[in-house]
């Protein structure tokens, strides 16, 4: 079983065709959006507009099973970007404060493209503007030390050689929050949006799900940009575009959790070879990118990568996917998901720890933080709700993804559930033991203790509120009154 979780063996390579190695391959353009979930139309929301998303989907192929390894951005980008599990290279920690160099014989997507003769570039996608700022700069976010001046060959690969193959990048710098705030509401859209069962129906969680979904569609007109970069260029036809998000959404049961809603992710394909119209629901991690790339270009996938090449004349079906969560800035923690599919397992190492543990970055930018706990201490949250604001959590939770999609409903307990959860504990401790699992182990010597990265991210905080209120410490009250003024709820 574990050669199929961890193809690290060559043997296992899809082959190249004869008829794919006597022509120029395609160009390869990944666009990948910052903290969203499958939250487009194609995926079946009708609650936003994605035009061009939704042409990707019609003239390629949707993928409804794609996860993420890591349900945040830089352990997720370290490991897709090296097709391989950050637990296995060390990469786990989220916001690492001090990066350390690539260990042998790890080495990134973009320098084994470049080795193979490859043009390779990171861009924000063309006319991005942030907060009335010009975003020109392609976000890396890596855990490991790179420079990007040495790492791509620049931002435009426009100025490759004649006839160069490139491997593009555009960073889409949406849906993460901050999320522009609407000057009005369309009142139509906002009483027809749909919250998920485990959000409370509140005004000021309506605006932010509408304000997340104007991001989703700010989203949709940067691919649209470089869509028509690439069509301007003559080069659209013969290029495989890959869309998808690092991770999924950034409201309070997503991001940095090992849920669906934070591993989910959209991932569009379209291209030379690709069925137009065609949907794949078996198993997808975003580390099978990297060696999917590799393929493309005739190369052979390393030994240490974990991925799988998707576009092969086999499609590596497969048991199981795995993720993992750890340190995120100042809140430690150990989590580990195996997904089937029809079950999601999840293994919390540290279950006295409540999910509401502490983040900095969290209690600064996310408004349903403090609207969950005030709600909570008003006993205006139903059971489901509530469950966020509980001060311990199961050690294992099991959601049975064909009667709830959303992985909402924990299950472990259930007696029909036992030999499930015994499976699958089995196949996930099977993964940590093969992966030699570097999350069970402090973080380096090289990093700050975390008592000094939890000091350097309170203090942070405590500016960023001092500002808004002249209150470093406001309560939580005070804290969703200043959102609720924010997004037009109150004078």
């Amino acid at each position: 079983m574990l050669r199929l979780l961890l193809p690290f063996s060559l043997s296992l390579l899809l082959p190249v065709s004869a008829a794919s190695a006597a022509s120029p391959p395609p160009n390869i353009v990944w666009i990948i959006a910052d903290d969203m979930s499958p939250d487009t139309a194609a995926y079946g929301l009708r609650d936003v507009k994605t035009p061009h998303l939704d042409r990707l989907a019609a003239e390629g192929r949707r993928y409804t099973r794609a996860y993420a390894t890591a349900p945040v951005c830089s352990s997720s980008r370290s490991a897709f970007i090296l097709g391989t599990s950050q637990i296995i290279t060390g990469l786990h920690a989220h916001d690492v404060e001090n990066p350390q160099p690539l260990p042998a014989p790890y080495r990134h997507l973009p320098a084994l493209l470049r080795d193979a003769g490859w043009f390779v570039t990171n861009a924000a996608a063309p006319g991005t503007m942030r907060s009335g700022r010009v975003i020109k700069k392609g976000k890396t976010h890596y855990n490991f030390a790179h420079d990007p001046a040495q790492m791509f060959d620049g931002d435009d690969w426009r100025k490759r050689r004649p006839g160069q193959p490139f491997f593009a990048q555009f960073q889409i710098t949406e849906p993460h929050r901050p999320f522009p705030i609407p000057e009005s509401y369309d009142a139509t859209a906002l009483a027809a949006l749909t919250l998920p069962a485990n959000y409370p129906d509140h005004p000021l969680m309506r605006r932010d799900w509408y304000a997340y979904q104007r991001s989703v569609e700010t989203v949709d007109q940067r691919v649209g940009a470089i869509l028509a970069q690439l069509a301007e260029a003559g080069v659209l036809d013969h290029t495989l575009v890959f869309f998808f998000a690092d991770h999924g959404r950034p409201m309070p049961w997503g991001k940095q959790w090992l849920t669906v809603e934070g591993l989910h992710v959209p991932l569009l394909v379209r291209g030379p070879g690709v069925t137009a119209g065609s949907v794949e629901s078996r198993l997808v991690s975003l580390i099978d990118l990297a060696p999917t790339a590799l393929a493309q270009a005739a190369r052979p996938t390393p030994s240490w990568m974990d991925g799988r090449a998707l576009l092969g004349a086999t499609f590596p079906d497969r048991p199981h996917v795995f993720a993992a969560r750890d340190r995120c800035g100042d809140a430690s923690d150990r989590i580990r998901v195996v997904i089937t599919p029809d079950h999601l397992l999840v293994q919390n190492f540290f279950p006295a720890v409540s999910r509401l543990n502490w983040s900095g970055y969290k209690e600064a930018s996310y408004p349903g933080l403090p609207l969950l706990r005030v709600l909570s201490a008003a006993g205006k949250l139903n059971p489901l709700q509530d469950l966020w604001c509980q001060p311990t959590r199961a050690a294992l939770e099991l959601y049975d993804l064909r009667r709830d999609p959303a992985g909402l409903h924990n299950v472990a307990t259930a007696p029909a559930q036992a030999p499930t959860v015994a499976t699958l504990g089995r196949a996930l401790d099977a993964w940590i033991r093969a992966t030699g699992d570097r999350g069970a182990r402090p973080d380096p010597a090289t990093e700050p203790t975390q008592a000094e990265i939890q000091k350097a991210k309170r203090a942070d905080y405590q500016r960023t509120w001092q500002a808004r209120l002249q209150q470093p410490e406001p309560t939580d009250a005070a804290r969703l009154a200043w959102w609720e003024k924010s997004y037009g709820l109150t004078p």
